[in-house]
């Protein structure tokens, strides 16, 4: 048996000039940092290897020069395919200067691309991306004028429309695990995340390259059980043993924590709450879109705060966190520990996360922002003059069913103060977000109009929807000015047609009670009958039907009422303010209109909003019913009195 054990700079010494490579790291989290200095040591003592192509899915750094960020000097590399370039700022910036090729591909691409090189396979055929800054027919995720190879094509498949990416060959793969044995057999019983690094181990292996591991710890052979072996030893040829705890952390924040890892269960009920700025406003205002027995998706920044108050209103048992690394269920972990998560049901690959995600079992997305144009487009990838690069940004929000992007309504030294339930800016953010212009597609507003997908944006002031028109306002906090601190502070002007107030538990101390919300409890008290007159009124003023759920127990809730009556009743039925999905309408037609047909003589509808009685009329004639949608509530009253005289 061969022992596959060495050192780091016996490791290095094995890649070549002009080597494809590619490692593993999520963000802060399970990086080789030990090849990663080794690497870099040996450039700066021998000029070599040189004109490295780089490839990884996410950042792998801490932005201040650890992890990829280490590969930045000149001639080392010659290209780099990434997700994300925030995490190597130094490479980022010889990209945009033009000193080295680079390609910012969606992360979920690059992840599944490992598999197509496994296999051999030409490249990876995929909707991610479309209409996006990585469509060729805008860019073909590109990021200088040096970078000319296409990589990325456009193609019909009978009669749909396709992104092709090509695949890479691979020379070289860095990953990293717990344990190995002496044979190269590797298990991750101490890592937060497991990532692609089988894939990628298989790719450089397949394709006649090496394979070098960072370990913590070697044992005997035959010690790791088969079913724990993450890496089998037959797809590896060097296991490098971080000697220096400092190398091999959990992540840049963390030396180790168990609760992470799998290894013990911590209790949730002592985890700190956050205190009442804007990143809790923000979080908790995105927190009544989540929906029970969902999967939910939570990015970085303001949206990883949702997890907290779905802890801290006793949620998450309701609903299963995930993140785009892996992880499944439990309290998801923020800042250096972001795409882990405590106590975590499931610990899957990140490529088949991915899977999951691009084939629409994400029921919601929470993400961030940094620019949003009236159409409802959003850029997360290159602004302010930095190239950071999408992530799994551009697959997660695309794929899933519904979308919140979140964060703060200005950028730049905002701060705000909540008084008496009611929100005051303190000081403006510098630079606006919501521009005329934005620098980067990294979402399609119109795209995702043109397949009904549910889209708002939060804010700590306001919130917005999506609509075919455009971006509408739908809410603002108690204490903000329309004109000076929305309008004033915005390079367009929104669709403004019926505004209503935040929720105002969002800016007091207590828990809000979101459970309840969640789950419908007090929907019953929304429907209430007059005897005297027969008339039942159904009172869906500030509502949202954000899932199907609501759907069927507004069903059930009305099917309760009809029975008690024992007859026909006439309905009249509150649209104020009430709101569907984009991608619901048909259901609830389908469903609420079918119980009212049956147990209602007649039926008046009213609502202030245009949009709403064109979408309802729109959506009710099409099954056949032309209803007249009142403007007021005295209007729908006097049909029915009309009616019954």
């Amino acid at each position: 048996m061969k022992d596959k054990t060495t050192t780091a700079e016996q490791a290095m010494a094995l890649i070549r000039d002009g080597d494809v490579v590619t490692t593993t790291g999520f963000v802060q989290s399970c990086i080789p940092e030990m090849l990663h200095a080794a690497l870099e040591k040996r450039f700066l003592d021998e000029g070599a290897p040189r004109d490295l192509t780089l490839i990884m899915c996410a950042g792998a750094g801490d932005s201040k020069g650890l992890g990829t960020g280490r590969l930045h000097h000149d001639g080392l590399l010659r290209r780099v395919i990434a997700g994300n370039f925030g995490r190597m700022p130094k490479v980022a910036e010889a990209a945009q200067e033009n000193k080295i090729c680079g390609y910012n591909l969606p992360q979920g691409v690059i992840s599944q691309l490992y598999r197509a090189c496994a296999a051999g396979q030409p490249g990876l055929f995929s909707k991610v991306g479309l209409h996006t800054y990585v469509d060729p027919r805008h860019g073909g995720g590109k990021v200088n004028k040096v970078t000319e190879e296409d990589i990325v094509n456009h193609v019909e498949v009978d009669g749909e429309e396709w992104l092709f990416y090509k695949a890479t060959k691979i020379d070289v793969a860095f990953i990293r695990g717990t344990s190995a044995d002496r044979s190269g057999n590797i298990s991750m019983e101490r890592e937060a995340l497991t990532l692609d690094c089988l894939a990628q181990a298989m790719a450089a292996h397949n394709n006649g390259g090496i394979v070098i591991a960072q370990v913590e710890r070697i044992v005997e052979d035959g010690s790791i059980r088969p079913k724990d072996v993450q890496i089998p030893g037959l797809l590896v040829d060097c296991v490098v043993l971080a000697d220096d705890p400092e190398m091999h952390r959990m992540n840049y924040g963390v030396q180790h924590n168990p609760a992470l890892s799998g290894e013990i269960r911590v209790p949730v009920e002592g985890m700190p709450k956050m205190q009442l700025d804007q990143r809790k406003i923000i979080a908790r205002r995105a927190a009544f879109e989540l929906p029970p027995n969902g999967a939910v998706n939570l990015g970085v920044g303001a949206p990883d705060g949702v997890a907290a108050i779905a802890n801290e209103e006793k949620v998450t048992p309701y609903i299963t966190l995930t993140t785009e690394a892996g992880a499944v269920g439990g309290v998801l972990a923020g800042g250096s520990s972001f795409g882990s998560s405590a106590n975590a049901d499931a610990i899957i690959d990140q490529n088949q996360m991915f899977d999951f995600y691009d084939g629409g079992g994400l029921d919601l997305t929470c993400l961030g922002m940094a620019e949003c144009d009236a159409q409802g487009s959003v850029n997360a990838s290159r602004f302010g003059g930095r190239l950071n690069g999408c992530g799994g940004f551009i697959n997660i929000s695309q794929n899933s069913r519904a979308v919140v992007f979140a964060g703060t309504f200005t950028a730049g030294g905002l701060r705000v103060a909540v008084e008496d339930g009611n929100l005051r800016i303190v000081q403006e953010g510098r630079n606006k977000k919501f521009v005329r212009l934005i620098e980067q597609i990294t979402f399609s507003g119109p795209f995702a109009s043109e397949r009904s997908q549910p889209v708002l944006y939060v804010t700590e002031r306001c919130v917005f929807q999506l609509t075919p028109a455009g971006l509408e306002l739908i809410e603002i906090a108690p204490g903000i000015d329309l004109e000076r601190d929305i309008l004033g502070q915005m390079d367009f002007k929104p669709i403004i047609e019926n505004v209503a107030t935040m929720d105002t538990r969002i800016f007091r101390e207590e828990p809000m009670g979101l459970l309840d919300d969640l789950l419908n409890i007090n929907l019953s008290e929304r429907v209430t009958y007059d005897a005297a007159r027969n008339i039942m009124f159904l009172n869906l003023e500030g509502w949202s039907i954000k899932k199907k759920q609501d759907i069927d127990d507004l069903a059930r809730v009305l099917s309760e009422a009809c029975d008690k009556t024992g007859k026909r009743v006439n309905a009249v039925v509150n649209q104020n303010g009430f709101r569907i999905a984009e991608d619901l309408y048909d259901d609830y037609a389908e469903t609420i209109e079918k119980r009212l047909q049956d147990c209602a003589a007649s039926t008046a509808r009213y609502t202030t909003s245009a949009f709403m009685r064109l979408k309802m009329k729109e959506t009710l004639a099409a099954r056949g019913v032309q209803p007249h949608i009142f403007e007021s509530g005295e209007e729908a009253h006097q049909a029915i009195r009309e009616q019954q005289s």
